[in-house]
């Protein structure tokens, strides 16, 4: 259910609607379907999807943390790759952390800061952001801010205090957090059975293969663990001396899997 094949089948129906579209086409629209993407853990596996997508002419949504511990947006390799996403004609914004605010000033500011920043960085303007685990006080707040897109603002998202079967929403929001689709799974009767619908994906979920949660997380920690002997190895030049020690412990971890 995670494997690209999953992926590329879920993208055809939306481009079967003929209602796949960003958020600045989607505000004020009566129909569409909006794929979005909130990267967590790995620009490489959110790069290798970008491609996924490029390849059979998609274009969707790209939110990057600035604040995460699991990756560097910033880094000279990280910039690369999200330059390249927007290159192949995606959109790229900002996945905002609350990191325990909890006033709603503070938050609007902390947004508008990292926008900026971000926009400065890159060299080109950011001009959207979803929220990382948004509280319900942030949900519902309905943040708007001039100039800029929330994906979670009710022109794309219902906020209801219970969501429970009999819940009217305008919006049909689907999500895979952790692992497990909830509010439906994007097939054919979710797609085409709603006006408006609005799809969040996690990239690093989804692989060329497809594995279970377990086997997802084991793989996405092997591969940052090549890609922290990689970094010391290019930055340290003593390293060479242990690189392959580390690999082969890494291989044999593996195999252990």
């Amino acid at each position: 259910m995670f494997s690209y094949d999953d992926y590329r089948q879920i993208i055809r129906l939306i481009q079967e609607t003929g209602r796949g579209m960003g958020y600045e086409e989607a505000l004020g629209a009566d129909r569409f379907v909006i794929m979005r993407h909130d990267v967590e853990y790995s620009v490489e596996r959110a790069y290798e999807l970008a491609k996924v997508e490029h390849e059979m002419g998609f274009v969707s949504t790209w939110f990057f943390q600035w604040t995460n511990n699991s990756y560097n947006i910033l880094s000279v390799r990280n910039q690369e790759k999200i330059r390249k996403i927007r290159e192949m004609g995606h959109h790229v914004g900002l996945h905002f952390a609350l990191n325990g605010l909890t006033d709603m000033g503070e938050v609007r500011c902390q947004i508008g800061k990292e926008i900026r920043i971000l926009s400065e960085m890159f060299g080109f303007p950011i001009t959207q952001f979803s929220i990382h685990r948004p509280s319900k006080d942030a949900l519902r707040e309905n943040i708007k801010l001039p100039g800029v897109l929330n994906a979670y603002q009710d022109d794309f998202f219902t906020f209801a205090e219970e969501v429970g079967e009999k819940t009217e929403l305008k919006v049909k929001y689907m999500s895979d957090a952790n692992h497990i689709w909830r509010y439906g799974y994007p097939d054919r009767d979710n797609i085409f059975g709603h006006d408006k619908v609005q799809i969040l994906t996690h990239p690093f979920a989804w692989t060329e293969k497809g594995y279970d949660n377990r086997d997802n997380y084991a793989t996405l920690v092997q591969e940052k663990y090549a890609e922290m002997i990689d970094s010391i190895d290019k930055e340290c030049k003593d390293f060479y001396v242990y690189r392959e020690e580390f690999l082969q412990a890494k291989l044999i971890a593996e195999k252990e899997q």
